[in-house]
């Protein structure tokens, strides 16, 4: 370990983690906050509960991640005047819950500003990290004179398209959405089409949700450099793109770190932030009795939403694939309003197919809402997964050596998937998601493609590789990213030396 850049005194500088409310963001910031202990750091990490009514990240959570993680100091900000959820804007439509939470973020800054003079002494805060929807915090950290970094939880990919975004859309009198499926070019990503940008920046530039999003983004490279939740040998041409100064026109690119994959140990370590139950999950016994790699694993993440009818649909798709397979079921059935367990409170039989779990019994296991994903990835049984195509979720598969069956819901799981498909070649698509309808045919066809046959031996051969280019980035003797890591401290080292306001005598 490079002395140089480390403290003096274990524990005796602070570093302030500051990431967006929600699971997807969490999970990947603490795993950091993990890694910036293991050098020595005391490490705070600041969370904002988002106002009632607003999704996915409430106080229950919270609590769950601050008990799972006892080595990591957890504040909440106290809470400012809620937004009206029911808020309508100018054209008479509600507000998008998005836009509400980015403009409640910014004006979380006198309240982050207030804990961070109050409660850390200005000699021992040696950075802030902010997260790619809480970069106004910069202004924060500047008028502390205190270094400032982005942790991009997401893809290289997402940032290189992010950061040329602005550009795009200089100029444009019409929404991008009229472009529909036409390729859009962005430097270092595959061809993709304009309909797989988030839904967000589709809308007409002048949109205000469009017009919040492009300018917190365009903060996220206006921090003194950007750590990307990736390995540079997974997406070299997205990092080789983001080095290009047409990446970030008429401005100076910040350093650019990878330091991924970050993702975490699963349920049965001490840190995860979705359980403090001591037992075993029953699905990981149920692996235990299946052949290797013979069972498929479908989960769509903490925010997954299908339809009653879709999920009808996949039961029977898995019934004639006649494979084995283990289904998480979402949290939520759209067009209910209800979550699925209260639908599922007195019986399964009454959202699934009649007599579909008799005739899968012993060959398929269906769980309510929540599974250890990673555990379940990681079991030897698993040899396939179909996947919303989250980038942690990406990530967890990778280092599993799992393939994919991508199955895109929101926000940039279209260009995740167009990553693992095309870039790696990872993964299948499962066709009819655009429409928002995944036929059992569909589900059969892929299923078996990727579980019994010639092309899914293809894809489990190269997802391989690139587990053993994941494993072999996080050695800490020799490793790409713990090397890019050190390569940050050291860097931010030599700046908070720069500023740090020196103590009265």
């Amino acid at each position: 370990m490079d002395k140089e850049f480390m403290p003096t005194t274990t524990k005796q500088q602070t570093v302030v983690l500051y990431p967006f409310p929600g699971v997807g963001h969490v999970v990947p910031m603490v795993q950091l906050a993990k890694v910036f202990i293991k050098y020595g750091y005391d490490v705070t990490v600041v969370l904002v509960e988002p106002p009632s009514g607003l999704p996915d990240f409430g106080a229950s959570v919270i609590e769950r991640i601050a008990a799972s993680n006892p080595v990591i100091s957890f504040h909440v900000l106290p809470p400012i005047s809620e937004p009206d959820t029911d808020q309508l804007a100018g054209s008479g439509k509600k507000k998008n819950p998005l836009l509400l939470l980015l403009q409640m973020m910014r004006r979380y800054n006198d309240a982050l500003e207030t804990f961070l003079r109050s409660t850390v002494p200005r000699e021992r805060l040696h950075a802030v990290v902010t997260s790619m929807f809480t970069a106004h915090a910069v202004d924060v950290a500047a008028k502390l004179s205190v270094p400032v970094y982005t942790f991009f939880a997401s893809s290289a990919s997402m940032l290189a398209v992010v950061t040329q975004l602005p550009a795009l859309l200089a100029g444009r009198t019409t929404a991008l959405k009229e472009l529909r499926d036409t390729p859009v070019e962005f430097l270092g990503v595959p061809p993709l089409p304009a309909s797989h940008l988030m839904p967000e920046v589709l809308e007409h530039p002048d949109d205000e949700l469009c017009r919040t999003i492009v300018d917190v983004w365009k903060r996220d490279t206006e921090t003194d450099g950007v750590l990307v939740n990736t390995l540079e040998s997974l997406e070299r041409p997205a990092v080789e793109a983001l080095m290009d100064p047409r990446c970030v026109p008429g401005r100076v690119r910040p350093p650019i770190y990878c330091i991924g994959p970050m993702v975490s140990e699963g349920a049965s370590s001490s840190s995860s932030l979705t359980t403090t139950a001591e037992e075993r999950h029953e699905c990981l016994a149920w692996l235990d009795a299946q052949p290797e790699r013979s069972v498929v694993f479908l989960c769509f993440g903490s925010r997954g939403v299908l339809s009653a009818e879709q999920l009808r649909e996949i039961a029977v798709g898995l019934d004639k694939s006649r494979q084995r397979f283990l289904w998480v079921l979402p949290a939520v059935i759209a067009g209910t309003g209800t979550g699925t367990e209260d639908v599922l409170k007195n019986n399964l039989d009454a959202l699934l197919p009649r007599g579909f779990l008799e005739q899968t019994e012993g060959r398929g296991l269906v769980v309510k809402s929540w599974a250890p994903q990673v555990d379940v990835l990681r079991h030897p049984a698993t040899g396939a997964f179909v996947t919303h195509c989250g980038w942690n979720s990406t990530l967890e598969a990778i280092t599993a050596g799992v393939p994919v069956l991508c199955w895109p819901l929101y926000a940039e799981q279209m260009l995740n998937k167009v990553l693992m498909t095309v870039g790696m070649g990872i993964g299948v698509e499962m066709e009819g998601y655009a429409t928002g309808f995944v036929k059992a045919r569909e589900v059969e066809a892929k299923v078996r493609l990727v579980m019994a046959e010639q092309d899914g031996a293809e894809l489990r051969t190269r997802v391989a590789a690139y587990k053993k280019q994941a494993d072999g980035a996080m050695e800490d003797d020799g490793g790409s990213s713990r090397a890019s890591f050190l390569r940050f401290l050291s860097d931010l080292h030599k700046l908070h030396n720069q500023r740090v306001v020196p103590p009265k005598c």
